[in-house]
């Protein structure tokens, strides 16, 4: 079994890649949301020729060959491009065995996935906010949830004046001690108001507390997780695996989040599970959209066992993400059940293939 064929459909921020083999065998992935016609141009420029003529199931391999040798290109983009790739090839792996990836990737570890309703937005107001995670909390049986502090790589900035010290105690009140709360600053804070912050999520009982300070800085997220006792969490952002050793070792995170789209795929992702695992700490994949990222994402919490706490699924109406793939996963008592197909268990929209752009892999001779 050989890759006979790369083609990519591609939306302002969707690049969805199929790949087909040489005996027919078709399975789809995605580079990470957004940017995704560089995205593409990577994939058709450096991945898609790296890949073309391989074994889909020497793509574990093949993927460390490929970042290994494009060593002086490594970064954002090109992580964001060989996911597209390299999800594709699990997809491909699945069918070709008649298994959903989950079983793959080392076998279920769970029967399925609890999850957390993730908000996006600091444009909402503390009492809005509240009142759209009840009614989530009540209608999709959430037991946990994540609101947004501060502002993203803020230097102490708050969205507005004053939210973050309004959002923490009135969101506690309103959703009541039985629901688990995770904050995220998304890198917003320096040290100090971290941890000023950080103290009164302990003392409203929330459940971990994510990228207190920009993600580069790990001494200061070190410092940050030193002086409290809520868990830290990170990692979102990184795509460089001997950085996750790192930050796992220096005890920057007590929870690691890595994106399967930033990080290069699914293969590098259950890496850095496989590191929170034998550090003994948490693994909570970042995912922010309902794009096919979130089916990767499940999959591998499914089978990670380092994946034992509430995986992200992000709450916000993007028109984007919609229509791209079916069935999408439903929330139903807090958690989805996992899917029998083989693969990744869906399949593209025809409505998707439509509007999407085209684009077939040609090999330069």
């Amino acid at each position: 079994m050989k890759v006979d064929s790369i083609v990519t459909y591609t939306t302002p921020q969707v690049c969805v890649v199929k790949v087909r083999t040489d005996d027919g065998v078709e399975g789809i992935g995605q580079t990470a949301a957004q940017g995704a016609e560089i995205s593409a141009h990577v994939l058709h420029a450096m991945v898609a020729p790296f890949f073309l003529g391989t074994d889909p199931f020497d793509a574990e391999s093949v993927t460390e060959e490929f970042v290994r040798t494009h060593y002086k290109f490594f970064g954002s983009f090109m992580c964001r491009a060989l996911c597209g790739m390299e999800t594709a090839l699990w997809d491909v792996m699945g069918k070709a065995t008649g298994r959903p990836v989950y079983q793959l990737l080392g076998g279920k570890a769970r029967d399925s996935v609890p999850m957390y309703a993730s908000s996006m937005s600091r444009a909402i107001s503390p009492q809005d906010e509240g009142d759209r995670l009840g009614r989530l909390i009540e209608e999709k049986g959430f037991r946990a949830v994540k609101v947004r502090l501060g502002d993203r790589m803020g230097r102490d900035a708050d969205a507005s004046p004053g939210r973050t010290e309004r959002l923490i105690p009135h969101i506690r009140e309103q959703l009541g001690d039985h629901v688990a709360i995770n904050a995220d600053a998304n890198s917003g804070f320096t040290v100090s108001r971290a941890i000023r912050v950080g103290r009164m999520l302990e003392e409203y009982g929330y459940h971990h507390f994510e990228e207190p300070c920009p993600y580069p800085e790990l001494e200061n997220t070190a410092e940050v997780a030193a002086a409290l006792d809520i868990p830290i969490a990170g990692g979102e952002q990184d795509n460089v695996l001997p950085h996750f050793r790192r930050m796992i070792a220096m005890r920057a995170v007590d929870i690691v989040q890595p994106d399967v789209g930033y990080v290069g795929g699914i293969s590098r992702a259950r890496r850095v599970a496989r590191m929170a695992e034998e550090a003994g700490i948490p693994c909570t994949p970042h995912c922010a959209n309902q794009s096919l990222l979130q089916v990767f994402t499940v999959h591998l919490a499914a089978a990670m066992p380092a994946c034992s706490q509430y995986q992200e699924y992000g709450i916000e109406d993007n028109p984007w993400s919609r229509d791209i793939y079916g069935p999408v996963p439903q929330v139903v008592g807090g958690e989805i059940a996992l899917s029998s197909l083989p693969g990744w268990g869906v399949e593209l929209t025809p409505d998707f293939v439509k509007r999407a752009q085209v684009q077939e892999f040609v090999p330069t001779r």
